[in-house]
């Protein structure tokens, strides 16, 4: 019998409002792990346990608000329902979004990790030094290591952060490149495929104020 059987009711709600809080607290994927680590007292699996319960409990309730398996940890997301709501609400807010080029760079790195910067010029043909920057700051992005030809150049792959931002379990869960490029806000303006890529237009121009993808929490209508 699992603890939160032999767990009076009360005790049992106690757990979950904590489970609960930790993942509105983080605002960000939260592995079973660190939920059981946090509870003091529980397995990694009496975890799973209390996550499936409230994730339930969520779907049971309705609402505006889900538990989503995200990245490999749970996270406290907004329904698909309420998405034009927020994206509508962020656009309207002065924030920091990225540039058409920069879009553009994410998505060849997205599908063709691991990928290095002269194999990304070579796809887009402009230099992508700024964009892969701009990524590398916000996380979206990171160093894998070094590929073993001449020159030694850096690989790059996508992060926990980028999995996050747009929904995603694993890598393995990316979607078409056309229903990527709708993710991005349609302003990928040549996305590349798994088997080839066409050049980008244009080169790394500076950020558009309607273009472009909100940076801030990945339930945020991203």
């Amino acid at each position: 019998m699992s603890e939160e059987g032999s767990l009076p009711a009360r005790a049992v709600r106690r757990r979950l409002d904590a489970v609960e809080a930790i993942l509105f607290a983080a605002g960000e994927p939260v592995l079973a792990r660190d939920i059981a680590s946090a509870l003091g007292d529980a397995s990694e699996e009496e975890a799973l346990g209390l996550l499936d319960a409230l994730r339930s409990e969520y779907e049971r309730r309705g609402g505006a608000l889900s538990i989503e398996r995200v990245a490999g940890g749970f996270q406290m997301s907004t329904r698909p329902e309420v998405g034009p709501a927020l994206r509508s609400f962020f656009r309207s807010r002065n924030r920091t979004r990225l540039s058409p080029a920069a879009l553009e760079t994410l998505a060849v790195v997205a599908y063709r990790q691991p990928v290095t910067a002269p194999e990304i010029q070579a796809l887009r043909g402009v230099d992508p030094s700024a964009s892969l920057r701009t990524l590398l700051e916000r996380r979206l992005i990171r160093i894998l290591g070094r590929k073993k030809v001449v020159g030694s150049p850096l690989l790059y792959g996508t992060t926990r952060q980028f999995l996050a931002h747009f929904g995603l379990d694993r890598v393995e869960d990316l979607p078409s490149v056309e229903e990527f490029h709708g993710l991005l806000g349609g302003e990928v303006l040549s996305a590349p495929d798994r088997a080839g890529a066409a050049p980008g237009a244009g080169g790394e121009g500076g950020t558009s104020p309607e273009g472009g993808l909100a940076t801030g929490r990945p339930d945020a209508g991203s």
